[in-house]
């Protein structure tokens, strides 16, 4: 009986890879529209900024662990959200990969978070209005083509609240939880 199940076994791993090969043989590359695939980037951006602004920085602070700042790096502590996701953003960079992703905002603390583009701009003021669906459009970037969508980006914790609303150049003060507080730009080449 083991014999039997044995050979079965290894007959259905036979099968299944001669299966693999040839489908992989045969099939033209998997094509996902550009759409989707900043959808998908986005999805990890988002769910890895929610967790590190709620369980890491708003936790932390909260039972007096640890604290977050604008200047982490010599004060020893935590990266504030909107800083994690540019490092994080910078070390993707790093791999080869030629899409990046970027804070942007009407309100930017920092100015370089601003709007350049008319492109920008628009995204922005579509996403505080219809946060729900992204701003997409293919751009001229020095001549070569590119995909770009702005997502709103909201606030997910009261300490994004509390830090925007109280630091000495903020444009604006007067955010609450889930208010649209920018976007989150991706870039992907189409060349």
């Amino acid at each position: 009986m083991k014999q039997r199940r044995a050979a079965r076994t290894r007959w259905l791993v036979g099968l299944a890879l001669l299966g693999w090969c040839g489908m992989s043989a045969a099939e033209e590359p998997i094509r996902i529209p550009v759409q989707t695939v900043a959808d998908y980037i986005h999805a990890v951006i988002e769910a890895d900024r929610t967790f590190y602004s709620l369980q890491i920085v708003e936790r932390l602070q909260r039972e007096g662990v640890a604290q977050a700042s604008e200047h982490w790096r010599v004060s020893k502590t935590l990266p504030l959200p909107a800083q994690f996701l540019k490092e994080s953003s910078d070390l993707a960079m790093l791999t080869g990969t030629r899409f990046r992703y970027r804070l942007i905002g009407q309100w930017p603390i920092n100015p370089e978070n601003g709007p350049v583009t008319d492109f920008e701009k628009a995204g922005l003021e579509q996403v505080k209005t219809n946060p729900e669906r992204p701003y997409t459009g293919v751009v001229l970037i020095e001549d070569r083509r590119a995909f770009q969508a702005i997502y709103a980006d909201r606030a997910v914790s009261r300490t994004c609240v509390k830090c925007h609303n109280a630091h000495p150049q903020s444009p604006r003060k007067d955010f609450k939880l889930d208010d649209v507080m920018g976007g989150v730009e991706i870039t992907i080449p189409l060349e």
